[in-house]
């Protein structure tokens, strides 16, 4: 039996399951997309879950946030249009807009009470949502995308939840296909693509989706993330054109602040495990 005291999520599939021990629930509410839940914790400050699923805590959220967002950005030869796709607790927002050469951020979540939790119990992540350049809209992403004119945008960054519910079509073909569509032609889609432990099929049925729908230059990087299945994430970039070295100098010059990302770590995050590098040549054939 599950102790009240603590938050547990499980995984059965992987036999796994990870807990944070809490001192208080904060909120719950049922929005019209998805239930929400924010805990404080002991040792983790507040916590955010989603359809029972950690999504974002104080503690180690710079984790994701910063590699889903500065990678792409020093990849990219001349970033200045950026789509979120998803991201409603703000935390890639705020990466994104430390990159002076960002000209307009737009971040499209389907789920406004995501957003306005946020700006209540992790008003950190939310600083720069008044930013001139930043844009948010509370509509459908895939729509967003599918609608959206050629040449409309340089980055999406897809911060979405798992697979499931309303985030399922954004692992779709389909899905892909309309964001070659709106891209420029350096133009790139980032997306979280779950742990390479537990989730290895769909990273790979992820990858021959977004190759088939054109975005066929790939690198997978990854980082830590205790809070997700495994403690240990990716992210997928997928390219129009073949991907470029980073932007090494710039990187280590840059001028704004980070926790976890730097040049060093951004080298290091690409290099891959034998058996990702196995599998991954296995799915191709």
């Amino acid at each position: 039996m599950l102790d009240a005291s603590w938050f547990t999520e499980q995984v059965p599939d992987a036999g796994s399951a990870f807990s944070l021990k809490i001192k208080q629930k904060l909120h719950t509410e049922q929005s019209p997309f998805q239930y929400l839940e924010i805990y404080e914790t002991e040792s983790f400050g507040n916590l955010m879950v989603i359809d029972g699923c950690t999504m974002v805590s104080t503690r180690d959220n710079f984790f994701y946030h910063e590699m889903m967002s500065h990678p792409v950005l020093f990849i990219h030869p001349d970033p200045k249009r950026v789509w979120i796709i998803g991201g409603g607790d703000c935390g890639t927002l705020r990466e994104v807009l430390k990159h002076p050469s960002v000209e307009h951020a737009v971040q499209i979540d389907i789920d406004e009470r995501v957003t306005r939790l946020a700006e209540i119990y992790f008003p950190e992540l939310c600083e720069s949502n008044n930013d001139p350049r930043a844009e948010l809209k509370f509509i459908d992403g895939i729509k967003w995308v599918k609608d959206a004119q050629p040449n409309s945008v340089d980055i999406i960054i897809v911060d979405s939840t798992d697979p499931i519910g309303p985030a399922e079509g954004l692992f779709s073909e389909q899905f892909y296909r309309d964001c070659f569509n709106c891209l420029t032609p350096n133009g790139m889609v980032v997306q979280q693509s779950e742990s390479a432990l537990f989730h290895l099929k769909l990273i790979g049925e992820m990858r021959g989706a977004m190759s088939r729908a054109g975005l066929s230059h790939l690198q997978t990087l990854f980082f830590p993330q205790c809070l997700y299945p495994s403690g240990w994430w990716s992210a997928t970039i997928a390219s129009k054109a073949p991907l470029a070295s980073f932007r090494e100098q710039e990187c280590a010059d840059k001028a704004f602040s980070t926790v976890y990302y730097n040049s060093d770590i951004h080298k290091a995050a690409l290099a891959q495990p034998e058996f990702f590098k196995q599998a991954m040549t296995a799915e191709s054939v």
